[in-house]
């Protein structure tokens, strides 16, 4: 395993392959809690990556399916050590959406759409600040400059000059008239914007009202793609108390075909520019 690889991909990697001996052997994953004397959910959860696994889960997993290569064992053994090395987003403490920044941080490519607000990764300083406090009243201080730190610093893969992320974001057409902070915030926002955009990894389009319904009405999503073709696509849904992650190829289809519907809805990226230009000239006054 690549020293590269973060914790999350090598979580999600060691949880894939335990998938894949439970079903050779064609246990569920409640026959395997059973064994185990463990809840069912801490088995899903170790599959689907979203918990950290011990070497001695991997031991025990590996003695109920009756793996008997010993080169198998020692490394999903070892898998499991580096899978528990902490990501540079560990230095912050506590992140409530600290799994999709280690997805987020390996991805290939991103889809994202938003309806209400500028996304993060094309965030400027002092926007992410004013719609921080906006978005959480009761948000401290200092966490609420952690959570401005961590979204700049997640900026990175997109101006990584060697390995940028490919980012296709669809905005709706109110990200652009909500003020999100004083009109010298959202100019410099939507002038931002409208660089970043120029950029050939980064594509920006934006939905005008005039379109209508449309299939992003149903909120905000990301699709996560990976470099290694083992690693399945995300769809990540964020919510208030919980986040949704969905890997299912069915699930990930339907998203994807639904983003490009919402793609050609939207004002293409010349002309979404433009509009943004327009937007930013407006609210300079």
């Amino acid at each position: 395993m690549a020293s590269s690889v973060n914790p999350t991909v090598r979580r999600r990697r060691l949880g894939q392959e335990l998938r894949r001996l439970r079903e050779l052997k064609g246990m569920t994953a409640e026959q395997v809690a059973e064994r185990l004397l463990v809840s069912q959910s801490k088995i899903s959860r170790l599959e689907n990556g979203r918990r950290s696994i011990s070497q001695r889960d991997v031991r025990d997993l590996c003695g109920v399916y009756e793996v008997e290569d010993h080169r198998i064992v020692d490394s999903l053994m070892q898998m499991a050590k580096d899978s528990r090395q902490q990501g540079w987003w560990h230095s912050f403490g506590d992140i409530p959406y600290s799994v999709y920044i280690g997805l987020e941080t390996d991805a290939a490519s991103l889809r994202a759409y938003d309806p209400q607000v500028v996304p993060g990764l094309l965030q400027t300083r002092p926007y992410a600040e004013a719609l921080i406090r906006g978005a959480i009243p009761e948000i401290s201080p200092a966490d609420a400059d952690k959570r401005v730190q961590v979204r700049m610093r997640r900026q990175d893969r997109v101006s990584s000059p060697e390995n940028p992320l490919r980012l296709w974001t669809v905005m709706d057409e109110a990200a652009l008239h909500r003020a999100v902070g004083t009109p010298e915030v959202m100019k410099e926002q939507l002038e931002h914007l409208v660089q970043m955009s120029e950029l050939p990894h980064v594509t920006v389009q934006v939905i005008p009202f005039s379109t209508g319904a449309h299939p992003g009405l149903n909120g905000q999503y990301a699709i996560l793609e990976f470099p290694d073709s083992t690693d399945s696509s995300v769809v990540y849904i964020e919510g208030v108390t919980s986040d949704l992650y969905l890997e299912k190829s069915n699930d990930v289809q339907k998203y994807s075909v639904m983003y490009e519907h919402l793609r050609a809805q939207a004002l293409n990226p010349e002309d979404s520019r433009d509009y943004i230009a327009k937007m930013a000239r407006e609210h300079g006054g």
